[in-house]
């Protein structure tokens, strides 16, 4: 690891890596800081990203820094846990200590997904208990599906999974009532609705086997759609003063990310974002799309920069 970069990549993922090679391609100088944890890294393999389907997506990961490596593009294992600005772009703090100086920063940290506070589902997340039907429905169509209501969104959710299985029942729990015009819905679709809260989801060695109420009734089910709160990663990226948008649905916030425009940039000057940090809904494939135009982006930046002193040492 060398003093300083041309950019900076806080974030080892689809998003990251992208934007890294397109960077290094392009001759620019840059690192990748990767904390070394996924937030796909529970599923087995992902899914819509054509020509790649089906492919883990850890070995995604490894494939990325390969090629990025190639082209002269250098990953550390490591923490941020400071960036500040400084007069010549910025400087980055690990968690060992060492710093970093790069003239911009591209962030990809991603998210986390604060899963509703229902025992048994942290042990299943990203094999049996899903969130996103385009991520993981095909895998479980035909299936006993059970759509734990704990957000607004549990209708939007109720409605894809009918799409894939025509055994699915939907457990209000701590979601707000449904309302008329739902529950009409639901039942013209054969959706079965389980009123009460539930305490936990029942499993055995090879998978979940049901959803059991405070009530103590078990309702068998073999997959769990949950709704997440999608919060994006930015611990350690206070002092660059960003700006965090909250999305709220009738009221409930589902989530955070790093305010971004279609490019990737943010309110700090020479600092950009590309992936689930900037887009919760953002899949692998479009996260890796997002890194690559924000990869360009900061390049053409540098060209400017690099152009402007130029002119510069030649007056």
């Amino acid at each position: 690891m060398r003093n300083t970069y041309d950019v900076v990549v806080i974030g080892g993922g689809a998003a990251g890596l992208s934007g890294a090679v397109t960077l290094a391609r392009s001759l620019r100088s840059v690192l990748v800081v990767d904390a070394g944890d996924p937030r796909n890294a529970p599923a087995e393999a992902m899914h819509n990203y054509l020509g790649r389907e089906g492919t883990s997506p850890l070995d995604l990961v490894a494939d990325g820094r390969k090629e990025l490596e190639g082209y002269g593009g250098e990953v550390v294992s490591g923490v941020v846990t400071g960036a500040r600005p400084t007069d010549d772009g910025f400087v980055i703090t690990l968690e060992s200590g060492e710093s970093v100086q790069a003239r911009r920063l591209l962030l990809a940290t991603g998210l986390r997904d604060e899963l509703p506070a229902v025992e048994g589902l942290a042990a299943r997340w990203g094999k049996d208990v899903i969130h996103c039907p385009y991520c993981h429905g095909y895998e479980h169509r035909g299936q006993a599906i059970g759509v734990l209501a704990s957000t607004p969104m549990v209708m939007h959710q109720a409605l894809m999974f009918r799409q894939l299985s025509d055994d699915v029942v939907v457990f209000t729990h701590t979601a707000p009532d449904l309302g008329a015009d739902a529950l009409e819905q639901l039942a013209a679709l054969g959706v079965r609705v389980v009123e009460g809260e539930v305490a936990a989801v029942e499993m055995k060695d090879e998978g979940i086997t049901g959803v059991r109420l405070v009530s103590g009734e078990v309702v068998a089910r073999e997959v769990v759609v949950v709704a997440p709160r999608f919060n994006a990663r930015v611990a350690g990226l206070e002092g660059l003063g960003l700006e965090i948008t909250e999305m709220v649905v009738e009221g409930a916030v589902l989530g955070t990310s790093v305010q971004a425009d279609p490019t990737g940039k943010t309110n700090v000057p020479g600092v950009w974002a590309a992936g689930n940090v900037a887009s919760m809904a953002a899949q692998v494939v479009i996260s890796a799309g997002a890194g690559l135009m924000a990869g360009s982006q900061i390049n053409y930046d540098l060209i400017l920069d690099d152009t402007r002193r130029a002119v510069e040492a030649a007056r």
